[in-house]
């Protein structure tokens, strides 16, 4: 994926997050950007349902089921007992593309635009997480050694999207080194 680039979009429930990638991929798209996203779901997430053929498939013990049409295609992978994929993992089975996205996976180490509302009633991410590198929100943050933009100001966040997004091979370094906490 040469020319990729990776923010993470992280906030506390109810901050918005999903509301701005909704307003924001169709910009960066008008941009002509080909966006991708990822998003981080509760593990028992399910994107078909029953009565389906690619349900009925999946549930009779298909380890990975793809159904595909003339306008899309979707892959679904069953874990089972196995590991969750990791952030690395997930970035690598991404087709082409000039944004990736990505939705949670807030304790992760990616670049993140933090989305802050005031009216969520929790402190901040930015003050503990030096992979913030941006700030949407409804009020200043002077000092935080960040760009802060407006929440509502669509087209300013674009531009600080485009401008912090990192090279997905950088971020694919970092996600793989071990960390610090861990024993090799």
């Amino acid at each position: 994926m040469h020319g990729t680039r990776v923010l993470g979009v992280v906030g506390w429930s109810g901050s918005g997050k999903t509301t701005l990638l909704i307003k924001l991929i169709p910009l960066l798209a008008s941009r002509g950007l080909r966006v991708a996203t990822l998003k981080h779901a509760h593990h028992a997430f399910d994107v078909d349902k029953p009565g389906k053929d690619s349900y009925e498939h999946r549930k009779a013990g298909a380890s990975e089921v793809i159904v595909s049409s003339s306008r899309r295609w979707v892959q679904m992978h069953e874990v089972g007992a196995g590991a969750e994929a990791t952030l690395a993992e997930l970035l690598r089975k991404l087709s082409p593309c000039d944004l990736v996205l990505i939705e949670g996976f807030k304790s992760e180490r990616h670049p993140k635009l933090e989305v802050f509302r005031q009216a969520v009633g929790k402190s901040p991410m930015h003050p503990g997480d030096n992979r913030i590198v941006g700030i949407a929100s409804d009020q200043p943050f002077p000092g935080s050694g960040v760009p802060v933009v407006d929440l509502n100001d669509i087209a300013a966040i674009a531009d600080l999207v485009r401008a912090r997004a990192a090279p997905l091979g950088e971020v694919l370094a970092e996600l793989e080194r071990p960390r610090a906490d861990q024993r090799p």
